[in-house]
């Protein structure tokens, strides 16, 4: 039996031939497209699920579009007929927050054009996959300055949520180095938006999970590229001296990018690690930068910048061939307050069996200065220092099963709430409308007013439940 905070599960699509006369009618003449439309039980299929595998809806219908303006054509058709729409990047969501059961889902990943400009700056379709956005600036000798770890994931999926990564002590979140977008709204109207432009919109998209419009193309910043890199991995011989390091690295600016992980316990218990760079470092600046670092062990790398902005790539390629990445993934991602990260971490991995979280999960635990997180989506912790932890948990055989991992998650969400700790809504929980209010927090009423002015119909990305 499906417990109530998962969708109960949907049977698999009919023939394509099915799906068209289902909803040829429910469609009428569409508008005429640069793209196409696809009504195909293929189409449908990968459409209805994302990378969590938790949640099964169907849509009427894939928009493949061939510009902006077959985006704009087909929200209005689907406005003027009742019909919701959900923009999907590479559908790395987890728990079907790009879905939407007999709607319109706009598969992005055709919009992926890039420019980068001689201003040095980056005008990308918002389908771009960040890999293939630093590979175009590096050629110029530029980069983004802010990444998450994982760079085959959408632009304008990780701008919907935020994009939070290691270089975030100097550069903010993904959000904070965003220029200018292009968008759709919920009305069918194609429109830009910066912080002088519309900028309540802007401030509404940029983290907004599709609640207002869908990004159909970005402005970016760009910054001067390194040429390699110098990692460290350094092996903590605690909790509290991981995140106190952390806390005196990150204040300082000592590295270009930090973060950390909790590794799952052996016989004597978890273990901690800091992973931090130094880019164009040498071994002459080992000394002034962790000769006075406690940790048990280190390694040192050198890498090329492309490469260790890619490392994750070869680990996923491990996940593809163990099956683990086809698995369902209740992910869970905070940001707490400093004072509480210690007793909430300690007390959360206290609980965790070996192998409870899936043998290819990852458990993240690095420092973020709010003042660098300058949008006001996402809602961060109310101290100058939070930490963002997160619980990357897959349901591999012998682990828990998916539906206690997210009987879990809620637990957690409560106890984060409890100490001032925010959700970085990427994962898997049960939220009701009063938590979403209380998610938004001194943001809500301008986010509220938001959906309102620019889809009144709230047509867009029902997969989040949030209004």
């Amino acid at each position: 039996m499906t417990p109530p905070h998962l969708p109960a599960p949907t049977p698999d699509p009919a023939p394509a031939g099915d799906f068209a006369g289902d909803f040829a009618g429910v469609f009428g003449p569409v508008p005429a497209l640069d793209g196409e439309l696809c009504f195909d039980a293929g189409s449908l299929d990968a459409a209805s699920t994302d990378f969590g595998g938790l949640v099964r809806q169907p849509p009427a219908a894939v928009l493949r579009p061939g510009s902006a303006e077959d985006v704009a054509a087909m929200v209005r058709h689907c406005r003027a007929r009742g019909l919701k729409v959900a923009g999907r990047g590479q559908g790395h969501s987890t728990n079907g927050q790009a879905q939407v059961a007999s709607g319109l889902v706009v598969d992005l990943g055709t919009l992926d054009s890039v420019e980068i400009r001689d201003d040095g700056t980056a005008v990308v379709q918002s389908g771009v996959r960040w890999s293939t956005l630093v590979r175009a600036s590096l050629a110029r000798g530029l980069t983004p300055p802010a990444f998450t770890d994982y760079l085959e994931l959408s632009i304008g999926g990780t701008l919907s949520a935020g994009g939070l990564g290691g270089q975030i002590g100097h550069h903010g979140t993904q959000v904070d180095n965003v220029l200018e977008l292009q968008v759709v709204t919920g009305e069918g109207e194609l429109t830009t938006c910066s912080p002088t432009v519309r900028p309540d919109l802007f401030h509404a998209v940029l983290g907004g999970l599709g609640q207002c419009a869908i990004i159909t193309r970005a402005t970016l910043a760009l910054v001067p590229a390194p040429r390699s890199v110098r990692l460290y991995t350094l092996a903590a011989p605690s909790l509290a001296a991981l995140t106190a390091q952390q806390a005196a690295l990150i204040g300082e600016g000592r590295f270009d990018y930090l973060v950390g992980q909790a590794h799952t316990p052996s016989p004597e218990g978890w273990s901690y690690m800091i992973e931090a760079a130094a880019y164009d470092g040498t071994a002459a600046d080992d000394a002034r930068l962790i000769g006075d670092l406690d940790h048990t062990a280190v390694e040192v790398r050198d890498l090329p910048y492309f490469d260790f902005l890619n490392r994750i790539a070869p680990m996923v390629e491990v996940f593809e061939s163990m099956g683990e990445w086809r698995r369902p993934h209740p992910w869970f991602d905070s940001l707490l307050p400093a004072s509480a990260v210690d007793s909430v971490v300690s007390e959360t991995l206290a609980t965790l069996k070996g192998g409870s979280v899936g043998a290819s999960a990852v458990v993240l635990l690095y420092p973020v200065l709010t003042a660098k997180c300058a949008t006001p989506l996402p809602v961060m912790p109310d101290e100058e220092l939070a930490y963002l932890f997160s619980l990357l948990k897959t349901a591999s055989p012998g682990a828990d099963s998916a539906e206690e991992m997210v009987a879990a998650n809620r637990r957690q969400y409560d106890a984060t709430l409890a100490v001032g700790g925010r959700w970085y809504p990427i994962g898997s929980v049960p939220l009701t409308t009063d938590d979403w209010v209380r998610h938004f927090g001194p943001f809500w009423d301008e986010f509220k007013a938001a959906r309102h002015r620019y889809d009144p119909d709230g047509i867009l990305t029902p997969g989040q439940r949030i209004f």
